[in-house]
């Protein structure tokens, strides 16, 4: 089974997001930047922090010649600010051996710092307009229900998705390339995990999940993330200490944001671990590079 490849781009071409990563004018580097902020942190709060990087580092040099700490500090709230650290140094990998310029070729992508397959399909496909199978989990989901008649996918299978999303890819390449980001549109607008829209969906007259007549998911539980309590949350309320001032900070200013002891330790000591912060001579902290 297929998906009708007029059905899905016609709907694109109506009902896509605005973003701006996706404008006939936004560079291959302003894609590459906003793929690595997009991963697992919603569009709504990366659009402000993408626009005044790109106001800011417009070019892979740019963005190199900044410190760590400068980086982390524009990063802000979006989560997960090692991705903040992997975008630096991919920066310089390109202005240092492909002149400034992001690759067009997933493999001299994949070579970059940082950068896995997912990321290095969606340069290559949305900057480049190469056909390439760009699978993400909304890609999955729509896939799994509109072709395998599945209300979700399941575990990631990274061969057999790349394969299942590359029998479908239309051509010529531009073509293809705009059919894998209506897909992700599709699943992240309209054939949501949760709460599908599916009276809203194009695909809704031929989609095998309809037909069987949506059966429910039948695999492993997926495990529910929290946040609040986590070694995730610590270490971000350390974070926020160090951007909010210029100075290095006491560790008696560290203690305070977190009670517990033990874990608020071990937060900092991975922070130390993965880079994210510097112990000065005198004992104090700050964002690497800024002491």
């Amino acid at each position: 089974m297929s998906i009708d490849t007029d059905t899905l781009l016609d709907w694109y071409d109506h009902s896509a997001r605005d973003l701006p990563w996706r404008s006939p004018d936004c560079s291959a580097w302003g894609v590459l930047v906003s793929e690595i902020m997009l991963q697992q942190t919603p569009v709504a709060r990366v659009s402000p922090i993408w626009q005044e990087w790109m106001h800011r580092w417009p070019v892979p040099s740019a963005l190199a010649a900044a410190s760590q700490g400068e980086v982390l500090r524009a990063w802000g709230k979006l989560g997960y600010p090692r991705r903040a650290l992997r975008l630096h140094e991919a920066a310089a990998a390109i202005a240092e051996q492909h002149g400034d310029v992001v690759p067009q070729d997933v493999p001299t992508l994949e070579a970059l710092p940082g950068i896995g397959t997912y990321t290095a399909r969606a340069v290559a496909a949305f900057a480049y307009g190469r056909r390439v199978p760009v699978v993400d989990t909304n890609v999955r989901r729509v896939v799994a229900r509109a072709v395998h008649g599945s209300a979700d996918a399941g575990p990631s299978a990274s061969k057999a998705d790349l394969a299942d999303v590359d029998a479908l890819l239309p051509t010529p390449d531009s073509r293809a390339a705009r059919f894998s980001a209506a897909l992700m549109e599709l699943g992240a607008l309209v054939c949501t995990a949760r709460a599908p829209r599916c009276q809203d969906c194009p695909l809704l007259p031929d989609c095998a999940w309809q037909r069987a007549g949506r059966p429910a998911y039948d695999g492993p539980a997926k495990p529910v993330q929290r946040f609040a309590g986590t070694d995730r949350q610590v270490r971000g309320l350390l974070l926020d200490v160090l951007r909010d001032t210029d100075e290095p900070v006491p560790k008696t200013r560290l203690d305070t944001v977190w009670p517990q002891d033990g874990q608020r330790d071990r937060c900092l000591d991975s922070l130390l671990a993965d880079g994210l912060v510097e112990q000065v001579e005198d004992g104090r902290f700050a964002l690497p590079g800024e002491q």
